[in-house]
Formats: structure tokens, sequence, C-alpha cells
């Protein structure tokens, strides 16, 4: 039988116990028993497929792996306590001194960290390319290139890059294609069709979408997620059991979750577009967008973070966040609470301004994470806002 999405992230779960529960338990425990001695020697010889401790393996992680798996079109996963625990585990797992990185300019800033000050202890290096001129990907390709890294939709300009194109890229040059699925979730995108080898997401945002636990993924290839599943367990970086169940009930609404997202900010990003103290708005299904075409390929829906600049820059800006009265103050996103983050005056205050701007973060810039709250109440409150300017 077949499975649409929404059965899969419902049906997808653990084998009955013996008191046959119709919501799969919750194994907080650390380590696990063996029947005698060659079962013990069997399962750590790896001739069983079978829970050793927690660190390794817990059948939480494991069926929060198998749904996202199934989401993603994926052979296997490794569940990680953080989204940066899994952008981490998957380069250093992967990599070597001497490798080398082509990443789109537009990353997370704490990914941004980990090229520019971390990596480069152990002599790996990152070369980027602009996501609004993605041929720029190829002339960056080096003898010693090992990975091409990229998010799409990017924090926090929300532009696009064409997955299609870089899977053909990374096709040719024989190199690994990471890619940050995190704005998107699998519902909405799915990279692996275009020929991405893993797919990253940071389970704290839409998978999880209500603020409550930490959590990261990486899914894909079997082979390459062999080696990360062996770094992650000699390591460390373990997702809790607690963390993978509660994750794993978030995925059964996912995709009821994402489409009203997504309703809410077509709407709130359609009307921002003709308040006249915004400069511009981007949004992936708004035919301005300059990536529009490509969205509307390899996306279902636009997702729930809209960007825009405010006429004014940096003082505007922190005003606006002094006026909203209803929508979150946080750096967090995906929560069923809208969220307004102003990157210039906090989240990337410490960068240079040509800094930002190299990345597409003006001083006007605000990302906006749309919730579930009426449409109406949103508006409201954002436009008092903008009339408070």
């Amino acid at each position: 039988m077949s499975k649409k999405f929404e059965t899969k992230a419902i049906r997808d779960q653990l084998e009955r116990s013996q008191y046959l529960e119709h919501s799969s338990p919750l194994y907080l425990t650390s380590s696990f028993v063996f029947e005698d001695d060659e079962d013990m020697r069997a399962a750590f010889a790896e001739e069983k497929d079978r829970n050793i401790y927690s660190r390794f393996t817990n059948p939480n992680t494991s069926e929060f792996i198998s749904k996202v798996c199934a989401m993603e079109g994926a052979a296997a996963g490794v569940a990680y306590a953080t989204g940066m625990g899994a952008v981490f585990g998957t380069f250093a797992a992967l990599l070597k001194s001497g490798d080398h990185i082509v990443s789109a300019r537009s990353v997370f800033g704490s990914t941004h960290s980990l090229f520019t000050k971390f990596l480069p202890q152990w002599n790996i290096t990152t070369s980027y390319f602009d996501v609004s001129q993605p041929e720029t990907a190829a002339a960056a390709i080096q003898p010693n290139t090992k990975i091409i890294y990229a998010e799409t939709p990017t924090n926090p300009g929300v532009d696009l890059i064409d997955l299609e194109a870089l899977g053909a890229l990374a096709k040719k040059h024989q190199l690994i294609l990471v890619i940050d699925n995190c704005f998107a979730t699998p519902y909405l995108q799915q990279p692996i069709k275009y020929g991405a080898d893993l797919v990253i997401h940071s389970a704290t945002k839409l998978m999880d979408g209500q603020g409550r636990v930490l959590g990261g993924v990486t899914v894909g290839n079997k082979d390459l997620i062999r080696t990360l599943y062996l770094f992650a367990r000699n390591t460390g970086s373990a997702m809790s059991p607690f963390n993978a169940w509660v994750l794993s009930k978030s995925l059964e609404t996912l995709a009821v979750r994402v489409e009203k997202h997504c309703e809410n900010a077509l709407q709130l990003a359609t009307a921002l577009e003709q308040h006249p103290k915004i400069n511009w708005v981007k949004y992936p299904f708004l035919s301005s967008h300059p990536q529009y075409n490509i969205a509307k390929k390899q996306m279902l829906k636009g997702g729930n973070i809209i960007s825009f600049e405010l006429v004014g820059g940096l003082q505007k800006g922190k005003q606006f966040l002094n006026a909203i009265r209803m929508c979150s103050l946080s750096s967090n996103l995906g929560d069923t609470r809208t969220i307004v983050t102003h990157p210039a005056s906090t989240t990337h205050s410490k960068l240079e301004p040509e800094d930002r701007l190299a990345v597409g973060i003006t001083d006007g810039l605000i990302r906006l994470s749309v919730g579930l709250e009426h449409v109406d109440d949103i508006k409201e409150d954002l436009f008092n806002a903008l009339e408070a300017l």
C-alpha cells in the first residue's frame, strides 16, 4: 500500500509492546539488557540490529529518524542534540585536514562561524558563492573540494537556490551535496529528488513547531550516514529520547501546521508589499521574488518566513521591534507564535555593516516567522507597529 506524506507521518511508528499502546511510549533509559553472553557479543559485533546504549540508538530516536527518512525519501539518518550538532557532525565526520567546502554565502550565522573560525583549525577551508549568481559555485570548486553546501530558502534573506542545478554540478564533479532544508521542511521540499546526498534539519524549528525542544537530524545516502553515525556514536552528540518522542509526535501534524503557516504568510506578504513604509518584501511565492520560478519548481508552497526592509534603516528597525505588542521578539523561528527579528541590531549586530550587506542583511531588514494565530490579529499587530514609525 502506497502511503501519502501525511499518512507516513502518522502511521510509521514503533512496533507495539506487549501493552498494545496506541501511541508510541517514551523510552527513558540509558541502556538496554541482553539475554546472555552470545546476545551481547552479537550486538556489539553489529550482527544484530538492536539497542545497546541510548548514545548509540534508542527506540524513540529511531522512530523519529525513520519518519524523517520517509518524508525526505532518504535511506538512513542520524539524530543529534541540536540543529548545529547536525551541521557540525556532518562536516566533521566527512572531512579531513586539507579538504575544501564550497558553500552559499547566505548561511546561518553559527554555520558561518563554523566555516570561518573552527574548521580552519583543522585545515578545512571554505569558499563562498553568491546565491544570486549560482553559476559562481562552479568557479569556486578546487581540486580538494569535497562538499557543496547550501540553505534554501536562506536565513534571513529568504533567497532561493536551484537545487536541480546544484545537484547536477555536484554529480559532474563527484562532490557530496549537502542541503539545509530547515526553512522548507520535507513537506514543502525534498532536496534528495534534485540530487542532494544529505539533507540537514534543525528539528527545533518547524518540525517541533511549538518552541519546546532542541534537535537536529541528517538524512540521506546510506553509506554516508554510516560514517556520520559512527562519528556521532563516538563523540556523544545524541538526541535525547524525550526530545525524539516529542518531535515524533510533532511530525504527525507537520503537514497541517505548515499548510496554515503558508496560508498566513502569503496573505501577510501580499499585504506588507503594499505598505508605504516598506521598501520591499521577499517571500518565495510572491511573483515579485527574484527566484519565484525556482520556488514554484521545487517547493510545494512558500513556507512561513518573510523578510522585508523598512524605510529608514537601523533606527526604524529598533523602533519597529519596540512597537510590537502581540508577536514575540525572539531569535527562534518556526513556532506556533509569530516571531519578529531585526537582524542588524540583534542576531547579526556583531558583523561589520559591509559583511551584513554581503549576505543581504540591510539595516532595515525584518525577518518574520509567521505563526498560527489568526492572520487578522498578526496583521493588526504588524501594521500598528508600522504606523508607529
